[in-house]
């Protein structure tokens, strides 16, 4: 979540137009204004879907790309569970599993 929040305040940095003057549902909250005048434009939407995807599954390849993957990881060390080491993670789970994922959905929703 946390890469996909930077991602998506610099899409909207890069695409979003300026805001319209007047009044606006939104207008409590300039950052759900500014997504939705982003998404509205189709051909920023592709940039939102490349970056959600993107940042869910490059976030899960490795212990380090997310909180929860390093927080498991210790937790089950502290354990005593046998966890895989940083490169057995990356060559027994995320190029053989998490990367074929990836460019299926890639493939699929771009």
């Amino acid at each position: 979540a946390p890469t996909y929040l930077n991602f998506l305040q610099l899409a909207e940095a890069t695409f979003a137009p300026p805001p319209i003057s007047g009044p606006s549902p939104t207008r409590e909250n300039p950052e759900v204004a500014a997504t939705h005048r982003m998404i509205a434009k189709p051909e920023t939407s592709l940039f939102i879907i490349a970056v959600s995807l993107g940042s869910v599954f490059f976030g899960a390849m490795t212990y380090i790309g997310n909180g929860p993957n390093f927080m498991v990881k210790a937790i089950a060390d502290a354990a005593g569970v046998k966890t895989p080491s940083f490169f057995g993670y990356i060559f027994k789970y995320s190029l053989p599993i998490l990367l074929p994922i990836l460019v299926l959905c890639g493939w699929w929703f771009l």
